[in-house]
């Protein structure tokens, strides 16, 4: 493996798919890996994204699984690190955002980091330290009905204080807007008053530009992808990279198609809903997988008898309240445990019918499906929508993947994804 420069820790799939996504538009060859790397990676990367499964498990298991990931990478030698995390701040008042942050920090010997998760091209934007998605407060959006990290609170500089022993300071948009010089300088300041982390606004592209610009030196940064952008710039003026043309180049795969969704979103709700307009689709239900019916068969059963007249999906979304009465009847982690590991078994049956082209949406189901594929790599290809691309998952009879996450999308995203497949 040739000279990392820059190693990404990822707290879920589709989140590392979506950063490897913004690595890859500019010109840095990425590789996403599933879990810590067992064995040599290809030599022809610049950077490497390692997607863990760690944004919903325990506080003490969540700073485990990324010390451990950057324990990899450091023997890689990168030249710089980032944690990714989501661009809702997706977390609780336990963590996980704060104390895999420290853990990281303190192993890098690092003493002050930025938190940026704005992604304006997906409509998330940070202004007085308040993220917004698109015209409404994260509070007042659909996230603060999420089944597992339901956001309540948009003052990210209080959400993150709580999950720290660190304090948290803030840049603002009036600084922001100078440039990175000027961002710069704010770090410094914030740093010389004992902050650990800044909060940093951000509207548009060419704020994550500057700020990207700014953590040119920054030995970790973290965020959400956006603020990603542009680290493949600070590279090249470093010389230590000739952005490629061909980093999202991915060979044709010849198969079916298929869709299989596990988030219960609101724009994968949508997602789901446009497509029976005009697509056959198959729900599962988490009551009767409990009672012990076998939709995994009657699924796969009604996928053969279609499939090789067009794509289907096959869906385990829901609406709010269908959620939360099957959570009060199972518990939380039982019910998305149950339709996570039924959409696997899915993918499986999909996959020995011929399926060589996948949308999987959620990043829970994502984490679950590229496991039961056993996928263990990714090969990051070209953009579908912000954030989401086509993958190659690597294995002796290769599949093209798109990972969604779940808050992701156009609307008709699934009908686009697949027409536009390798």
């Amino acid at each position: 493996m040739g000279q990392l420069l820059l190693g990404c820790i990822a707290d879920d799939f589709t989140g590392g798919t979506d950063l490897a996504s913004t690595l890859v538009r500019g010109g840095m060859r990425t590789l996403q890996v599933i879990g810590v790397p067992q064995g040599p990676l290809p030599d022809d990367i610049d950077a490497v994204v390692i997607a863990l499964k760690s944004r919903t498990v325990s506080p003490e298991e969540a700073v485990s699984q990324s010390l451990e990931a950057l324990q990899w990478l450091r023997d890689a030698n990168c030249q710089q690190y980032f944690f990714k995390y989501c661009s809702t701040f997706d977390s609780t008042a336990r963590g996980n955002i704060g104390p895999v942050a420290d853990a990281l920090a303190d192993a890098l010997g690092v003493s002050f980091a930025v938190a940026c998760p704005a992604f304006p091209e997906n409509k998330r934007t940070i202004y007085n330290g308040q993220l917004f998605v698109a015209e409404q407060l994260l509070s007042e959006s659909g996230m603060r009905n999420h089944p597992l990290t339901p956001m309540t609170d948009a003052n990210l500089v209080r959400v993150l204080a709580q999950q720290t022993r660190k304090s948290v300071g803030l840049v603002a948009h009036p600084a922001v807007k100078k440039g990175a010089k000027a961002i710069a300088a704010a770090f410094n300041e914030l740093t010389a008053q004992g902050y650990g982390y800044a909060i940093v606004d951000a509207i548009d592209d060419a704020d994550l530009h500057a700020i990207g610009e700014a953590v040119a030196d920054h030995k970790l940064v973290t965020g959400g992808s956006g603020v990603a952008l542009g680290l493949p710039e600070n590279f090249c003026r470093a010389g230590l990279l000739t952005a490629s043309a061909a980093a999202s180049a991915l060979p044709a795969i010849k198969g079916l198609a298929a869709v299989v969704s596990g988030s219960c979103s609101v724009a994968t709700n949508s997602q789901v809903a446009h497509w029976q307009k005009t697509h056959p689709s198959f729900s599962l239900d988490p009551l009767l997988l409990a009672n012990g019916q076998d939709q995994v068969a009657e699924a796969l059963a009604w996928a053969k008898a279609l499939i090789h007249k067009g794509p289907v999906l096959i869906y385990g979304s829901a609406q709010p309240e269908t959620v939360k009465l099957a959570q009060q009847k199972l518990g939380v982690e039982a019910a998305g445990q149950l339709v996570e590991d039924a959409l696997s078994a899915v993918a499986v049956g999909l996959y020995e019918m011929g399926v060589r082209k996948l949308v999987v949406a959620g990043g829970e189901t994502s984490g679950a499906v590229v496991k039961a594929l056993a996928v263990d790599a990714l090969r990051i290809g070209a953009m579908i929508d912000p954030g989401v691309p086509w993958t190659l998952g690597l294995r002796d009879d290769p599949v093209a993947l798109a990972l969604k996450s779940g808050n992701f999308g156009t609307v008709d995203f699934f009908e686009k994804a697949l027409a536009n497949a390798p």
